[in-house]
């Protein structure tokens, strides 16, 4: 049996999507290691499953590289997006996501009847708080904050200076964490942007966290070392961020790219 899938990218982040409303798919976790080698596999940091809901327009399920389930993918969501409208699912341009970390509302910013960026309602972060991870870590203080995800935001002099490999397992696995945690590692750039670099729990380095890009603006805010809307710099590309005042919801703007098609066997 051969499966349709598309390959997607937000900011780097990179999916295998499979529309399961035409194409079931069984076994999801197993396919999302296989699927998502490098070398072997179509190559991707997951898979993504689109599907039908009962309370939204469509619901989105995503499983790591190591087959491990997220509830959320901030970059993920912009492609559903994307993926929804262009391919002629719907043509809403403000969408209703049922995802594991509740439903998440999509505007897609739409030119000549491609989507271009879209704008994805995070909702509310939660458990923001300041963490001592230990005298064995490097910065010893961290912020945990959950957007859906459960993210560990630690500032430092030079992200682009850290050895990823070298401390994000560690990280990932902290005890503080019993579900492990994604890790970002940032800094305050001269114009006020934030340079991020991320850990993801369950695919290692990648090339941006959409929730990871929403996790480290509210803690830069929460720790006055910005205001309530940053520029997220990562090595994919930029995401823009706002934690609104009014009503405490995280927003983010990004781009949303359809890489290939093509169908793999089962």
């Amino acid at each position: 049996m051969r499966i349709p899938f598309t390959k997607m990218q937000g900011a780097g982040n990179d999916y295998i999507y499979v529309d399961t409303t035409q194409t079931p798919l069984p076994h999801p976790e197993a396919l999302a290691v296989a699927w998502s080698r490098r070398h072997t596999g179509i190559g991707s940091d997951g898979l993504v499953l689109i599907g039908r809901s009962d309370r939204a327009d469509f619901s989105m399920r995503i499983f790591n590289a190591d087959g491990s389930e997220a509830r959320m993918c901030g970059n993920a969501s912009r492609c559903i997006g994307k993926y929804v409208y262009e391919h002629g699912l719907t043509d809403k341009t403000d969408i209703a996501l049922d995802t594991l970390s509740g439903i998440k509302t999509l505007h897609l910013h739409v030119e000549d009847g491609t989507v271009d960026t879209v704008t994805v309602d995070m909702g509310m972060p939660d458990g923001i708080h300041t963490v001592d991870l230990g005298a064995d870590y490097s910065p010893r203080e961290g912020i945990a904050v959950d957007m859906g995800n459960p993210h560990l935001v630690l500032f430092v002099d030079d992200a682009e200076a850290v050895d990823l490999t070298a401390v994000g397992p560690a990280l990932e696995r902290h005890p503080l964490f019993p579900h492990r945690v994604n890790v970002e590692f940032a800094h305050i750039r001269p114009d006020g942007s934030i340079r991020m670099r991320v850990w993801e729990r369950g695919s290692g380095i990648t090339m941006a966290c959409g929730t990871g890009a929403c996790a480290t603006a509210v803690a830069a805010a929460f720790s006055h070392r910005t205001g309530r809307q940053a520029d997220i710099a990562m090595d994919g590309g930029m995401l823009s961020i706002e934690w609104n005042k009014a009503d405490g919801r995280v927003r983010m703007t990004g781009p949303a790219v359809e890489v290939f098609c093509g169908t793999i066997n089962l």
